[in-house]
């Protein structure tokens, strides 16, 4: 077998994975992404193109995004980074700020935590959401570290 058949099948065996990861299809609102959004409109949020619907297999849809390279690809508004993903909707900050494609976003939003396994803020959000003027994230208790990566 080829490398690119086994790249294939590895992406494609991880793709199911996230595709049926429960954990993963609904949001739980004690998260603190849901009551921000800053980081949506801050990177650049570029993914492998094998993540686009189509022959692929994938399931990000292809009119929410921009070919960047020829295996790249990044969701519309995000191109050159500080830039508002198309799917964002709702005002930074606001409780009731959402991913409108959240079931179909790439790998790289799916795999940004706010928290890592130990309980402990993520550097890169703790950054963005003080620029914002939203206020920094606590540690998570370590009895209470569910919402830990």
């Amino acid at each position: 077998m080829s490398t690119l058949s086994t790249s294939l099948l590895d992406f494609q065996e991880e793709r199911q994975k996230l595709q049926s990861d429960t954990s993963q299809s609904k949001p739980e609102r004690q998260n603190p992404c849901y009551a921000c959004g800053v980081c949506c409109q801050h990177f650049r949020i570029s993914f492998y193109s094998g993540e686009l619907m189509g022959e692929t297999g994938g399931w990000v849809p292809v009119e929410l995004t921009t070919q960047i390279g020829p295996l790249r690809a990044c969701m519309k508004g995000t191109e050159k980074g500080s830039g508002r993903c198309i799917g964002l909707r709702g005002e930074i900050g606001d409780p009731s700020i959402r991913c409108g494609v959240y079931e179909q976003r790439p790998s790289v939003c799916r795999e940004f935590h706010a928290y890592d396994a130990h309980g402990t803020p993520n550097p890169d959000c703790q950054r963005l959401r003080l620029a914002a003027g939203l206020p920094p994230l606590d540690d998570i208790p370590p009895n209470d570290n569910d919402l830990a990566a």
